[in-house]
């Protein structure tokens, strides 16, 4: 049997691609080796929001009181937590499993290597994939492996995973206990959520990072406020700083302020959260040609690679590594397949970091701007320009900041921290999406009050 389609990975990308292809009429095989769904559903996006959710309603139980609420004795049982988020994630997993078997995708439970290219009965190219014992032959390959967590090689880390001590994003969702202190290496969005939510549950939290601000390319103002509302809830913040060891104590690093000097920070625990890498090795890329710069597999904006008929989407491409990118890029891989003219726009992919507050963004900030050369103007207003916002917040800081091009007077970027910015964020991608100008924008109607018509409030402010 050839199969239309082989995908190798079960995450965003793989499954979702699949169940595109099966239910186009694509004969289909999709093998995952770990879960299904890959790591945002099992081991990230999912059980970070679950646990950040349960942190959100604790802390307004606890300082409730400004709102007229006053509840004694909250408390936050983290096991339970825990249970729920395994439940949410059975419950998605099956889900997921369901809308496959509906398309009639075939799939299999284990790892998958690619074989080789050859040419088939009538001539065709087919390419055969090893999957368990068996072989699987298919006229075209989609690669969604995902990717993995970047470990620093420095002295301790592989004995701290080993004994359980250190952690990184696929071990810390199943910690049975909150540890009194919690250290984490990297100040970007997995790092931040997780210290937002051990911070809620108890834990004294160190975020380390080695640059100078938290949130790695997002909006440096918006940053700012960030750290500054997760520094209110207890998290410290260790600037400018390399971490160069782990031990049974915690974490040694050095401080380039502070001259480079050793020094030492207690952590009963430690999270590694400082990137994740293409997992592209062992996949056999090698036997059939495949080109791979540093570990990501190059592709075209419609995910096709160098080798006629294989594609790749989500991590494994390295470009934009978040799910509803994966999403995305499993589209337009199907429909070139199926002969549909699609591309991906990465300028218009929104990012979310899911803290309390969230902080959201899409497009151009006005560094990357700036670096650009373009000729833009920044709107930017407070929050609290919003009357729903300030009925939800007791002295929020929250901002919205919108760049427009001067010459075409269109949007070209939008960023938001306050509640409810990763909800609104997808309408700004779509105005960036759509090249949507500002004298546009200013006839939309948006509903009152929502914490919404902050962007059509800004872009009418007078300047």
């Amino acid at each position: 049997m050839i199969y239309d389609l082989i995908v190798i990975g079960g995450g965003p990308a793989g499954y979702h691609a699949a169940e595109l292809a099966g239910k186009s009429g694509l004969n289909t095989l999709l093998a995952e080796k770990r879960h299904i769904g890959g790591v945002c559903l099992n081991e990230g996006c999912i059980p970070s929001k679950t646990l950040l959710y349960s942190a959100k309603l604790f802390y307004g139980a606890v300082h409730g009181e400004k709102y007229g609420i006053t509840v004694e004795n909250a408390v936050l049982d983290h096991k339970k937590v825990i249970d729920r988020k395994n439940k949410v994630v059975r419950t998605l997993a099956a889900g997921v499993k369901a809308r496959l078997r509906q398309s009639n995708v075939t799939v299999f439970e284990g790892a998958a290597v690619i074989a080789g290219m050859r040419a088939g009965a009538d001539g065709e190219t087919v390419f055969d994939v090893k999957a368990g014992d068996d072989m699987y032959t298919g006229r075209r390959i989609l690669i969604a492996t995902g990717s993995v967590p970047v470990l620093p090689g420095i002295p301790g880390i592989k004995d701290g995973l080993d004994s359980g001590r250190v952690m990184t994003n696929r071990e810390i969702f199943d910690l049975k206990e909150v540890p009194d202190s919690l250290a984490v290496i990297g100040g970007g969005i997995v790092g931040l959520e997780m210290a937002s939510y051990f911070s809620a549950a108890g834990s004294h939290v160190m975020v380390l990072e080695m640059l100078d601000h938290i949130a790695g390319s997002v909006d440096r103002e918006i940053s700012d406020i960030l750290q500054r509302n997760l520094s209110k809830r207890g998290v410290e913040f260790l600037l400018n700083c390399r971490a160069t060891g782990i031990n049974d104590g915690g974490v040694v690093y050095t401080s380039e302020p502070d001259g480079g000097e050793p020094k030492f920070v207690k952590a009963d625990k430690v999270l590694v959260s400082i990137g994740r890498r293409p997992a592209t090795e062992g996949l056999g890329l090698e036997n059939i040609g495949v080109a791979v710069e540093k570990g990501r597999i190059i592709t075209d904006l419609h995910g096709r690679t160098n080798v006629q008929g294989v594609y790749a989407a989500g991590d494994a491409n390295g470009v934009s590594m978040l799910a509803h990118t994966a999403y995305r890029e499993a589209e337009a891989c199907i429909n070139d397949m199926l002969g549909i003219d699609d591309e991906v726009r990465y300028d218009a992919i929104p990012s979310v970091i899911y803290t309390d507050p969230e902080a959201a963004g899409v497009g151009e900030t006005e560094a990357s701007a700036a670096e650009k050369g373009l000729d833009f103007e920044t709107a930017k207003l407070p929050m609290t320009y919003s009357g729903r916002y300030v009925a939800e917040n007791e002295r929020g800081d929250g901002i919205c900041k919108i760049l427009i091009d001067r010459r075409l007077g269109t949007v070209i970027g939008v960023h938001m921290i306050g509640s409810y910015s990763s909800e609104i964020i997808y309408g700004a991608a779509m105005m960036i999406e759509k090249r949507m100008r500002v004298d546009d924008l200013k006839k939309v109607v948006f509903p009152h009050p929502t914490i919404s018509e902050i962007i059509r409030e800004a872009i009418t402010e007078p300047k």
